[in-house]
């Protein structure tokens, strides 16, 4: 198991949490994303690391952007 955590920028409520979820947890390999919208934390658990360019991406897709990839 892996444990990645980013920053994310530019979620505002509980739908926005919600996108990044769906979009980060279709990534392969990803097993479980929790989001803190208080503090734009995103933590990542995965079977073996994921690239950081994969979740920065599906952050962009889902609307936001990751702060530190």
């Amino acid at each position: 198991m892996a444990t990645a955590t980013y920053t994310v920028k530019g979620m505002t409520c509980g739908h926005c949490v919600s996108s990044v979820k769906e979009e980060v947890g279709e990534v392969a390999g990803v097993t479980e994303v929790e989001v803190d919208l208080a503090t734009g934390l995103l933590t990542v658990t995965s079977e073996s690391p994921v690239d950081a360019a994969q979740i920065s991406a599906a952050v962009e897709e889902a609307g936001y952007e990751v702060v530190n990839p």
